[in-house]
């Protein structure tokens, strides 16, 4: 791959025919953190995972931030524009469709700010803890494109609405969004698990 390459590790397809899926760590987090969860939602699936490039305090993420949910939007934009090109690098190199994209909190956020940005980048995306990534987004054309958003009811980090702001806008841009609130707070619950599995199951289904 060019400079543009993420460190990151590929698993190939076991089951032909399973959707990819781009998996995006949070905060902290490194391309080994959700193997597991991504080979728990959809076994057989190629994995891709990249690290995200940004350092905060030594710990990796995707994008900047100002503060705590306050995003530094034009690095956002930057990032995002990265990440798009490396997932374009890498369907080339290991012969893999537009992916799913399946992120947690910081992962999230730069799936949601690449299905506004680049939309043709990913077939879909399972959002676990997302907030709305940009304050003016531009107008994006997601027709057709699954989305399912897991929010926490007692999430310290996401403000009360912010999710259900994030499902608006990408239903109004045309995505067929399924957002779903869990009696949970920011960290992941077997709920987050059983119901993304299904989902892709669906999703696998429907576009076989």
């Amino acid at each position: 791959m060019t400079e543009s390459a993420f460190i990151n590790r590929f698993e190939p397809a076991v089951s032909a025919g399973s959707p990819p899926l781009l998996l995006l760590h949070g905060t902290g987090g490194d391309e080994n953190d959700l193997l597991g969860l991504g080979k728990m939602i959809s076994p057989g699936s190629a994995l891709l995972s990249p690290r995200g490039r940004v350092l905060e305090h030594g710990m990796p993420r995707f994008f900047r931030r100002l503060a705590e949910g306050v995003f530094d939007e034009d690095d956002v934009r930057l990032r995002a524009r990265e990440l798009g090109d490396f997932v374009s690098e890498a369907r080339k190199q290991y012969g893999i469709a537009a992916p799913i994209a399946v992120g947690f909190s910081n992962g999230a956020n730069i799936a949601a700010a690449l299905l506004l940005l680049q939309p043709e980048v990913l077939a879909g995306a399972i959002l676990l803890r997302a907030m709305v990534p940009l304050s003016d987004p531009p107008t994006a054309d997601l027709a057709g494109k699954p989305v399912l958003l897991l929010s926490g009811q007692g999430d310290p980090i996401v403000p009360p609405g912010n999710s259900a702001k994030l499902a608006a806008l990408l239903s109004q841009a045309g995505a067929s969004v399924t957002h779903r609130v869990l009696p949970a707070g920011h960290q992941l619950s077997q709920a987050d698990l059983t119901l993304a599995r299904d989902w892709i199951g669906k999703v696998d289904a429907e576009a076989a």
